[in-house]
């Protein structure tokens, strides 16, 4: 009873939605939501979630894991906090807005998910002060602190051929002394990045990237290509630089992580796999009547196929297009209207064309071609997980303008080209984040962002970088606005439901 107890304060569902995601949640006795550093629990070899579209599972390959010591779970900085601190097992291995909500209610703010150096718009702000965290409690933002000018990318010199200067700034990390690129650095607000399914991530589908003509940066510790699909700018091309870039900062480390902590991080990061498990508005499992939807099928999977060429994206799902009449009688009317939709769903992904236009990345002199007609799975293609085989940084417009929002609490930059033109922004850019160009120093880099992937949607929401889209129907209206595809509202809401299982 305590367990269910437990699930009804966090999640309050009604109904028979809720029965099914507490039966569910049952397996691997699921502990309190939230993992605080240090407090030595063993992480179960499977453990459940529930949340707003059912019930998110996450494997440990050869767990159970004792965490007490282990340095994924551990306060390594001076300000308390651990890399479990941002990448909660109930979130994706990321970070929802909506726990850093409840978080801040539970501890009055005290947590150190709010530490100052970045769990708050700005250290300058006074901390006690809900509103000096509202991009991280609204949106799940964090302030990601980069040096300006850019000097070295990939181990070279650079110089970089654009200026910055500050539009808006209503934090004060732009302006403020100290802060900002009079003081050699450049404040944007972004989200966590999960940390799970990790093999698909380092996959390298091709060494090069096909978007522009580059070869892959190859990494300094066993000099392979990258993959370029660890952070949103590609500041950091592996696991090792990704951990020291986050102790250092995110966890205000100051000392270097030793080679063994490096690899038990590592191991466990590796070791990890997580997708949404089951869905009350299917009936239950994701892996029932012939669908092979949960985490078991991206750990038993290979990582790094284009699924334009082998298994098809999203097929997980393609038996439920038809379900024999006996499966069908075991279903209401509406759970089976469901499960059709998600298949309708996969196959609009991936054969609904429309023309991308002005995407760096994507339509630049070297990609291919501007416009060019195709679909979702363009970009989201490889097999079971929805990332990009192709690596490579591309500019959606959700950070640039005219096609980002227009909010009013993010700083608002002014980029110049010094020398050629940014191939479909010109010689000025207004943009949140400048993105990919802070790592590169090149202006035609402004914007670019890496793709996220796309398993555990449904448990780590706002989306896009910079939280955009706050649910997956914002995902969809976004991906309309830009490029006026022309989903019918069956579509739509086909996309949803395809996305919420994943």
């Amino acid at each position: 009873m305590a367990a269910a107890d437990r699930f009804r304060r966090s999640l309050p569902l009604a109904g028979a939605a809720l029965a099914l995601i507490l039966a569910v949640g049952a397996r691997g006795n699921a502990p309190d939501r939230w993992w605080s550093p240090g407090e030595g629990r063993v992480l179960p070899a499977s453990l459940d979630y529930a949340n707003d579209h059912g019930v998110l599972r996450t494997l440990v390959v050869g767990g159970p894991l004792k965490t007490r010591g282990h340095p994924f779970f551990e306060p390594l900085g001076a300000n308390g906090r651990a890399c479990v601190t941002c990448h909660q097992p109930a979130d994706a291995m990321s970070l929802s807005a909506r726990t850093a909500q409840e978080r801040w209610d539970a501890t009055g703010g005290m947590d150190p998910l709010f530490a100052a150096i970045d769990g708050s718009n700005c250290p300058i702000l006074p901390q006690g002060d809900k509103a000096s965290h509202s991009l991280l409690l609204e949106r799940g933002l964090f302030r990601i602190q980069r040096p300006w000018p850019v000097r070295t990318f990939n181990g070279q010199p650079v110089a970089p051929d654009f200026t910055i200067e500050i539009v808006r700034d209503p934090n004060g990390c732009n302006s403020a002394p100290g802060y900002g690129p009079n003081a050699g650095n450049v404040s944007v607000y972004r989200r966590v990045r999960p940390v799970a399914n990790m093999k698909y991530l380092l996959a390298v589908g091709f060494a090069f990237d096909p978007k522009q003509g580059y070869a892959l940066p190859l990494d300094p510790d066993d000099g392979k290509p990258q993959s370029g699909n660890l952070m949103a700018d590609n500041r950091a091309g592996n696991l090792r630089l990704q951990m020291e870039d986050a102790s250092s900062v995110h966890l205000e480390f100051a000392r270097a992580l030793t080679p063994a902590q490096i690899k038990r991080i590592q191991d466990f990061e590796l070791s990890i796999y997580t997708a949404q498990q089951s869905s009350p508005a299917a009936g239950g499992g994701l892996d029932t009547m012939g669908a092979t939807g949960g985490p078991a099928k991206l750990r038993d999977s290979q990582p790094g196929a284009l699924g334009s060429i082998g298994t098809p994206v999203w097929s997980e799902f393609a038996a439920w297009d038809k379900i024999s009449p006996e499966d069908a009688a075991k279903l209401t009317p509406q759970k089976l209207a469901f499960r059709q939709s998600v298949a309708r769903g996969a196959r609009v992904f991936r054969d609904k064309t429309f023309l991308i236009t002005d995407s760096a990345g994507i339509n630049s002199r070297m990609g291919f071609g501007n416009p060019v007609r195709n679909s979702c799975v363009f970009c989201h293609n490889m097999t079971q997980m929805g990332n990009d085989v192709a690596p490579g940084q591309v500019d959606l417009g959700t950070t640039t303008q005219p096609f980002a929002d227009p909010w009013d609490d993010l700083p608002l930059f002014r980029i110049t080209c010094l020398g050629q033109p940014h191939p479909h922004y010109g010689k000025v850019i207004l943009t949140y984040d400048p993105g990919f160009a802070l790592t590169s120093g090149k202006c035609a880099d402004v914007g670019k962002i890496t793709l996220q992937s796309m398993r555990g949607l449904a448990a780590r929401a706002p989306y896009f970088s910079n939280g955009l889209a706050r649910d997956l129907r914002g995902v969809v209206d976004y991906y309309e606005r830009r490029y006026n595809i022309g989903y019918t509202e069956q579509e739509k809401q086909d996309l949803v439901n395809l996305m919420s299982v994943l």
